[in-house]
């Protein structure tokens, strides 16, 4: 973890501004295992310190690769000059944003450092079990990636303190083909927030869920193609994760709202049924850490729920200290940087539609036809909510019943409309938390929903 080498510099900062001197590390390290045959063994590590200064509404920012006291120096005096010329030749002359927040942040864990060779071992232990277990497979990968996020915040004018944030995960990705020939694959992510030995005691306590993988891929292996259409679905709770972060959480970031989303005309209004409502959670989750958790932002504001949609209704935005004083909103803790040298942009952190009260077996049986999507391998959306996702696994529903899998498909709608046909919700949430959001600039995020019954546009073949 990082010691503190920077806190002795807040007596640099400039008076009448608010500055933000952010210590800051990233570590990296992956293993990759194809067909039994390592073909990746990495790990990387990087760090350095960056200032941030807001002078009459105009930011100067300023970073270097050099995690030391004399950096902290050189980039508080660049930061503090940038914005001292910026906000001369800007126009802008607005007040500065109240703090809504002071004190100390506690440090909320340490990292625990696996040896490379346990990681390693642990991979191909679950890949021989693959292997041994189920030999007709085409192809296997099992790999391991860990990232974290270490962070020391001083604020001139809010809060501060030394957040890390470190995560695990153990892909397992299986091959196989159609009797024509189509190659199909699925995959699992494994693991979530902590280090290694959080989430990865004993390799078996992994195999029946690869056990339950490699039987949805011997169905998608004897799969059809869905039937094109505006269909009755149950999206299953990554699917729903999956809209709640691409195509509604990016049109009520703030900045994205000013930039012209759907979201900015519709706030105070109906942009889904009733049973739909949408927060964006900053570390618990109904009383559990939440899948990321997020205590501090990048700006030193101490990080909070944020109630988005409430019972169908848009109640709020996602800001940063500059937007939340122009929408008259509070601060919620949402500016982070993934990387020192980044300025922190408005990120989701773990957004998540709330769960309802039908049981999945309720949704699924009021289906006469149509179909269970359960994963989707991607997703992508613009700023008028409109969203394409490709879907990876998936069932026929006929008279209320699971049928055959399905092939590859894709879902497309506009979200706040198909958010309106809503009428069922189950009663559990389903998370994820294993990729990135790439807004300009990578961001580990959590997402997550329930199962859904609603209507949709489903590709065929």
């Amino acid at each position: 973890m990082l010691q503190d080498l920077i806190g002795s510099k807040t007596s640099l900062f400039a008076e009448g501004m608010q500055t933000v001197l952010r210590g800051h590390e990233n570590r990296t390290r992956r293993v990759v295992l194809l067909k039994g045959n390592v073909v990746q063994n990495s790990r990387s590590e990087e760090r350095g310190v960056s200032a941030r200064v807001n002078k009459n509404g105009t930011f100067g920012f300023a970073s270097m690769a050099d995690y030391s006291g004399a950096a902290a120096e050189k980039v508080l005096k660049a930061a503090t000059e940038n914005a001292v010329f910026l906000s001369g030749h800007s126009g802008i002359d607005l007040a500065l944003p109240k703090s809504t927040c002071s004190g100390l942040i506690e440090t909320n864990r340490g990292i625990e450092d696996a040896k490379q060779k346990q990681i390693l071992e642990f991979c191909k232990t679950v890949d021989s079990y693959i292997e041994s277990k189920y030999p007709d497979l085409s192809s296997r990968v099992v790999s391991y990636y860990e990232d974290s996020q270490d962070r020391i915040i001083y604020s001139s004018d809010a809060c501060c303190g030394h957040l890390v944030t470190p995560r695990c995960y153990l892909y397992v990705v299986l091959n196989s083909e159609t009797k024509d020939g189509v190659p199909v694959e699925l995959f699992k992510a494994f693991g979530g927030y902590g280090c290694f030995g959080d989430q990865f005691a004993h390799p078996e306590e992994l195999y029946s869920e690869i056990d339950a993988l490699y039987k949805r891929l011997m169905d998608k292996k004897e799969g059809v193609y869905a039937e094109a259409g505006y269909k009755t679905v149950v999206l299953g709770g990554l699917m729903g994760g999956m809209l709640a972060h691409e195509a509604v959480g990016h049109t009520v970031e703030a900045d994205l709202v000013r930039g012209g989303s759907v979201a900015g005309p519709s706030l105070g209004k109906r942009v889904a049924s009733d049973l739909v409502s949408l927060v964006d959670f900053a570390h618990t989750y109904e009383g559990k850490p939440a899948p990321l958790p997020v205590y501090l932002d990048d700006e030193g504001t101490k990080a909070i729920d944020d109630v988005l949609i409430r019972d169908g209704i848009l109640v709020g935005y996602m800001n940063d200290r500059e937007s939340a004083e122009q929408f008259g909103m509070q601060p919620t803790g949402n500016a982070r940087g993934w990387r020192f040298c980044d300025e922190p942009l408005i990120r989701m952190r773990n957004t998540c539609v709330l769960p309802g009260k039908n049981s999945l077996e309720e949704l699924i049986a009021s289906v006469e036809d149509g179909y269970y999507l359960i994963d989707s391998g991607n997703g992508q959306a613009d700023l008028t909510g409109e969203f394409m996702f490709g879907v990876t696994c998936g069932y026929e529903i006929k008279n209320g019943k699971l049928g055959r899998a399905l092939l590859d498909t894709t879902v497309t709608g506009v979200a706040f409309e198909m958010l309106k046909t809503v009428d069922m919700v189950s009663d559990t949430v389903q998370w994820s938390s294993s990729g990135f959001c790439g807004k300009k600039q990578p961001m580990a995020v959590g997402m997550g929903g329930p199962c859904m019954r609603c209507k949709i546009m489903i590709g065929g073949r």
